[in-house]
């Protein structure tokens, strides 16, 4: 079992609002770059999401369950598809998008406990909670030529360090797709 975060991201490590969602003055930054930088299974899931779980804080899942149910190509077919927990205190009802259960008890505890690879997108309090006890195998992110400055970032200042491999890296549109993961233990 591994846990994987994937993350849309700046080049001063900038996570928040992305697609502008949040009415933040600098959101929507990932999409300025035309729609085939973000289209499709940018993140190479593939197989993941047939066999794993998503992990969802409440925010991005509430996003989600809106864009993701009423889409039908082939990617979008495996994200309705695969099962997600939904990471929150205040949602009881998540059945608006298909396949997704409320986390019982502890978010640290189950997911330790899960058998199957654990995807992680957007949910950056998710992250940051799983980072902070070293739960994270692996970073797929999606880094555009953007720097806003301002905003929450993926790795906050005072965290603990992370030494990790570059697994590849790739241009996807105006962005770039890299893979780092822990080294082999």
């Amino acid at each position: 079992m591994s846990v994987i975060v994937i993350q849309f991201v700046t080049l001063d490590g900038i996570v928040s609002d992305p697609d502008g969602s949040g009415g933040t003055p600098t959101g929507g930054w990932a999409f300025r770059h035309g729609p085939e930088t973000v289209a499709g299974d940018k993140f190479r899931l593939g197989a993941l999401l047939d066999d794993g779980v998503l992990l969802l804080g409440r925010t991005t899942w509430e996003l989600f369950s809106r864009l993701w149910p009423g889409r039908d190509d082939p990617f979008s077919r495996r994200m309705n598809a695969v099962p997600k927990l939904v990471a929150t205190r205040r949602l009881a009802d998540v059945s608006a998008w298909g396949n997704s259960r409320v986390l019982d008890g502890d978010l640290l505890d189950a997911v330790r406990r899960e058998r199957r690879d654990v995807i992680v997108t957007g949910s950056l309090s998710v992250v940051h909670a799983l980072m902070a006890e070293d739960l994270v195998d692996e970073y797929r992110l999606l880094t555009f030529p953007t720097i806003l400055r301002t905003g929450r970032r993926l790795f906050p200042a005072g965290g603990p360090p992370a030494h990790l491999e570059c697994r590849s890296a790739e241009q996807a549109g105006a962005a770039v797709l890299a893979r780092y993961a822990r080294p082999a233990r």
